[in-house]
């Protein structure tokens, strides 16, 4: 390519993302920041005849894949489909062919993206992913480059805009999460379905993605323990306030004694910590590194906006040749032993309803003792005289999760216990 000449463009899929990023492409002065002419020559779509927002040329949408593959005019391919199938399936064949690649698609990076790298290095191809984590937030290069120095000991983040949402909506507004998860459909925060949200499974594959950069090595979703925000009630909110804490959905992962921890769950953080302050549909990650110290990015991570700026940010660097030589790539020192969640150690929030009577409180005591768990306050919360029960809120002192897994149930087999409603961990500042 001469440096006069069109920047060829193929995009697959044209979403909402989809629509934002090709939208942008074709605006006349998005030229001035590549320099030349972009040309996008062709849209892969599932339907040729779905209602638009955004005019195209003619010619450009098409619904077979081959015409984006043997269109020789393409410099760079973006995609948007999301999903794991078919995207896979066509990054694969675009990068073993020698086509730069630009996605948004953090299932594939999470699940594939040593195999993708690999068949790109095996062509000369390129691959760029930093829309899969936080949006517009730059976080994938600063791992790759900007903190290479460092020895990274920990990444905890807010990486689910719809997730965070709703739980702030729960804790600023006491709203119940049925409530506060319509509220997030209606503004375009949460999906129809919103399953992989809620239940924490796209921050699962965002945090693989930064776990496998932070530590060069790869962590795969499959070794990140998961637990997603649709138990949580009101009262743990309240509670939690009272105790001066927040709840978020926390991703963290940890570097301990040369194995890596990863696991996405619901956490108590303290008010006055910056990722407790994190509000409505914006991301966090806080990096921990020997040299930097603490390092926080925030910013919107939701919403076609953000993520279109990364996609384009990630052409514009491999339009200029800027990739050249990126820093680390996911596996690139080889394995980590991954440590087991039973192994964590830390405090922790539980919330149970149990017979207001005399000698409950030392039955419960006995099934901590039991398993050395030390307790830090057991407060009883809203009686009910009618039923004759009490909610008990109970905090520890750090405790290692195998022993609070089986004092839970030894705890769910006491007669005077009516229900055990919610176990969260309690995060140090």
């Amino acid at each position: 390519m001469t440096e006069k000449s069109a920047l060829g463009v193929g995009l697959l899929g044209l979403g909402v993302i989809g629509s934002h990023v090709a939208a942008r492409l074709l605006d006349p002065t998005t030229a001035n920041a590549f320099g030349r002419p972009v040309e996008l020559r062709r849209v892969l779509v599932r339907r040729l005849d779905a209602p638009r927002s955004v005019a195209l040329p003619d010619g450009v949408l098409t619904d077979d894949f081959t015409d984006v593959l043997e269109d020789d005019g393409i410099d760079i391919v973006i995609e948007a489909m999301g999903g794991e199938h078919p995207a896979l399936d066509h990054l694969t064949q675009l990068l073993s062919r020698g086509v730069s690649v630009v996605t948004a698609n953090k299932e594939v990076v999470a699940k594939h993206g040593p195999a993708l790298m690999a068949a790109a290095r095996s062509s000369g191809a390129r691959l760029r992913y930093e829309a899969s984590v936080g949006g517009g937030i730059p976080i994938i290069g600063p791992l790759q480059d900007d903190l290479l120095a460092n020895d990274i000991s920990s990444v905890r983040a807010i990486i689910n805009g719809t997730t965070n949402y709703i739980l702030t909506k729960m804790s600023q507004e006491g709203l119940a999460f049925g409530d506060a998860l319509r509220q997030a459909q209606e503004l375009g925060y949460a999906e129809p379905d919103p399953a992989n949200d809620i239940e924490g499974r796209d921050a699962v594959y965002k945090l693989a993605i930064l776990a496998s950069l932070a530590f060069h090595t790869t962590v795969t979703p499959d070794e990140v323990h998961c637990e997603g925000i649709t138990a949580l009630e009101a009262d743990d909110f309240q509670y939690a306030h009272e105790l001066g804490y927040e709840i978020k959905l926390l991703a963290i992962a940890q570097r301990i004694d040369g194995a890596v921890q990863a696991r996405v769950h619901p956490a108590l953080l303290h008010r006055e910590t910056m990722l407790a302050k994190v509000e409505g549909p914006f991301n966090a990650v806080e990096v921990e590194g020997d040299l930097v110290g603490p390092v926080v990015f925030h910013g919107r991570g939701a919403g076609p906006a953000p993520t279109a700026s990364a996609i384009i940010g990630d052409l514009l660097a491999l339009a200029r040749g800027e990739d050249s030589a990126p820093g680390v790539q996911m596996g690139q020192r080889g394995p980590l032993p991954v440590r087991p969640m039973r192994e964590l150690e830390t405090q922790y929030y539980l919330r149970i309803s149990a017979a207001d009577q005399p000698g409950v409180l030392a039955q419960i005591a006995r099934a901590f003792g039991d398993h050395t768990i030390s307790l830090a306050s057991v407060i009883q919360k809203d009686a009910d005289d009618r039923a004759g029960t009490a909610d008990l809120v109970i905090t520890t002192h750090p405790a290692r999760e195998a022993a609070m897994q089986a004092a839970l149930e030894d705890l769910k087999g006491l007669s005077v216990l009516t229900a055990v409603h919610n176990l969260l961990r309690v995060e140090a500042a």
